[in-house]
C-alpha cells in the first residue's frame, strides 16, 4: 500500500525532530548535572591557588596553565601546516590516485583513537627523541592529533569558495598564489577558523594523549620541557583515584566552562566573517 507524501513528510519531520530534541536532552542535562555540582567549587581561591595533598585541598591553577599552553603549542603547530596542506591538495594538484590515498589516510588518522596518538607520542617524542613527559611533547602530539581535522576542514572551506572566484582572478592576470593569497584564502577564512577553534576545543578536553606525553605534574611549568597537568588529566586522576570528589566536579565545571567558550567563539568568529563578506 502507498502512504501518501504528505504522511511521510510528517513521520520524517517527527523522527527528526525527535532526534534533535533528544540530542539537545541529552546535552542540556549533562552540562547541568556538572554545573550544578561543580559551579559551587568554583571560586576565584579555586582558579587561583595550587592543589594542595594531590589535589584534595587547593585550587587548580597548575592545571589552568598547562590547559592553555598545551593547546596553543598544538595549534601553532598545526595550524600552518594542515591550511598548506589544504591549499596544495586543492589547488596545486589535480586529482590522482596519490590525492585520493592522502585523503584517505587524513580520514583515518581522524578516526584514531586518542590513545593510540598517546602512545605514538610516548614512544617518539617522550623516549626517541628524549623529551621526556614535556610540555612540547604533548603539544607535539596534540599537533599529530589535530592536524587531519583542521586539514579536513580547510580543504572543504577552500572547494566551497565558488569556482568563478578563480576564473575571475587569473582573467585578470594573477598567479596561483596571488589567487590563494587574496581570493581564496580571504573567503574560505570563516570555515577555516571554525575548524581551528573546533580543534582546540578537542585539544582541551583531550586526556590519554596528554597523559602519556605531557605527564602530570602539578607544578607550575617554568620551560616547555616542563612536565604539566592539564584539566581533564586532574579531572581523570582525581575521580579515578577517590582524591576528592568535590574538586573533581569544580575541575569538570571549569573545564565545560572552557570548552563551551572555545566553540561559542567558533560560531561568533565564524557569523562574524560571513556578516562581513555579505
Amino acid at each position: 500500500m502507498r502512504i501518501h507524501p504528505r504522511y511521510t513528510q510528517r513521520g520524517a519531520v517527527v523522527i527528526l525532530g525527535g532526534a534533535t530534541l533528544l540530542t539537545l536532552v541529552i546535552l542540556i542535562f549533562i552540562i547541568v548535572f556538572i554545573l550544578e555540582k561543580g559551579l559551587p567549587v568554583l571560586g576565584w581561591n579555586f582558579l587561583t591557588s595550587n592543589p594542595e595533598d594531590m589535589g584534595r585541598s587547593g585550587g587548580i591553577f597548575p592545571t589552568l596553565i598547562g590547559t592553555i599552553i598545551l593547546p596553543l603549542i598544538a595549534i601553532i603547530i598545526a595550524t600552518p601546516l594542515g591550511v598548506f596542506t589544504s591549499v596544495y591538495l586543492s589547488e596545486y594538484t589535480k586529482e590522482t590516485r596519490a590525492t585520493k590515498i592522502i585523503r584517505f589516510g587524513t580520514d583515518c588518522l581522524a578516526g584514531i583513537p586518542s590513545i593510540i596518538f598517546g602512545l605514538f607520542g610516548y614512544i617518539f617524542f617522550v623516549i626517541t627523541l628524549g623529551m621526556g613527559w614535556s610540555l612540547l611533547a604533548g603539544g607535539l602530539t596534540l599537533a599529530v592529533m589535530i592536524l587531519p581535522t583542521i586539514i579536513r576542514t580547510s580543504e572543504e572551506a577552500i572547494r566551497a569558495v565558488p569556482k568563478s572566484y578563480r576564473e575571475v582572478s587569473f582573467s585578470l592576470g594573477a598567479s596561483s598564489w596571488q589567487t590563494v593569497k587574496k581570493v581564496i584564502l580571504p573567503n574560505a577564512l570563516p570555515g577555516i577558523v571554525t575548524g581551528v577553534m573546533l580543534s582546540i576545543g578537542r585539544s582541551i578536553g583531550e586526556t590519554a594523549a596528554v597523559i602519556f606525553t605531557a605527564g602530570s605534574s602539578l607544578r607550575i611549568p617554568t620551560s616547555l620541557l616542563d612536565s604539566a597537568r592539564t584539566m581533564s588529566v586532574h579531572f581523570y586522576i582525581l575521580a579515578r583515584e577517590g582524591i576528592s570528589a568535590e574538586n573533581a566536579y569544580g575541575t569538570a565545571a571549569a573545564l565545560i566552562i572552557a570548552v563551551l567558550l572555545v566553540n561559542l567563539s567558533a560560531y561568533w568568529l565564524m557569523n562574524r566573517f560571513i556578516s562581513k563578506r555579505s
